[in-house]
């Protein structure tokens, strides 16, 4: 019985949310949260997941790819849905470094044999037109080079509308977290439909 115990709890899926304040949800409750509303999702959907919340508010490409040795030590990993981006994009920081950052953050979770969801960051008008291209650009080139499949813009009419969104006009609420997650589930599901289901 043992044997068995230890068996199904190691076919469970671990999914890391690996992102910034958007996946760690600053201003809500714990079961608030994208990561508690995206398992509470798939469980609904008969999927049966381990999700971690990786998410640090205020984290940069930069000082995610600097934390991303403690995540996998933290465990298996067997998808990773990487959300970062939005601090760079905010701080009209290097868009060519972001997206070098991303490439190492990328590879980082293959080699450790994790599929991985890469969610879109768009840049806003106020650094530019050439900035925004640039910074456009980004994840559409590296869902193709890596052949992973890429989120649409996750904050997509979140952004902008108070009703969505905590004091602080940024950060989703729990009802604008709650559209993240019908933005970034399905895509799970298809991954998790190869792998497991409960």
């Amino acid at each position: 019985m043992m044997l068995l115990s230890t068996q199904a709890i190691a076919s469970v899926p671990r999914i890391i949310l690996f992102g910034d304040s958007l996946t760690a949800g600053p201003g809500v409750g714990a079961q608030e949260t994208l990561s508690a509303q995206l398992s509470e999702r798939l469980k609904k959907s008969g999927f049966n997941t381990e999700v971690v919340n990786a998410g640090v508010s205020g984290d940069t490409t930069e000082t995610g790819l600097a934390r991303l040795d403690y995540t996998l030590e933290g465990g298996s990993v067997d998808l990773a849905v990487i959300e970062l981006g939005a601090n760079d994009m905010l701080r009209g920081l290097d868009p060519l470094k972001a997206r070098t950052n991303l490439e190492k953050i990328i590879t980082a979770f293959q080699a450790k044999n994790a599929r991985i969801l890469l969610v879109t960051m768009v840049a806003g008008e106020n650094w530019g037109q050439t900035y925004k291209k640039v910074f456009d650009s980004i994840y559409p080139e590296l869902a193709k080079k890596f052949g992973v499949p890429l989120v649409p813009f996750i904050m997509q009419d979140i952004w902008g509308d108070p009703r969505l969104l905590i004091g602080d006009g940024l950060h989703p609420n729990a009802q604008g977290i709650a559209k993240m997650v019908d933005r970034i589930a399905p895509q799970i599901e298809t991954v998790l439909k190869t792998t497991h289901r409960d």
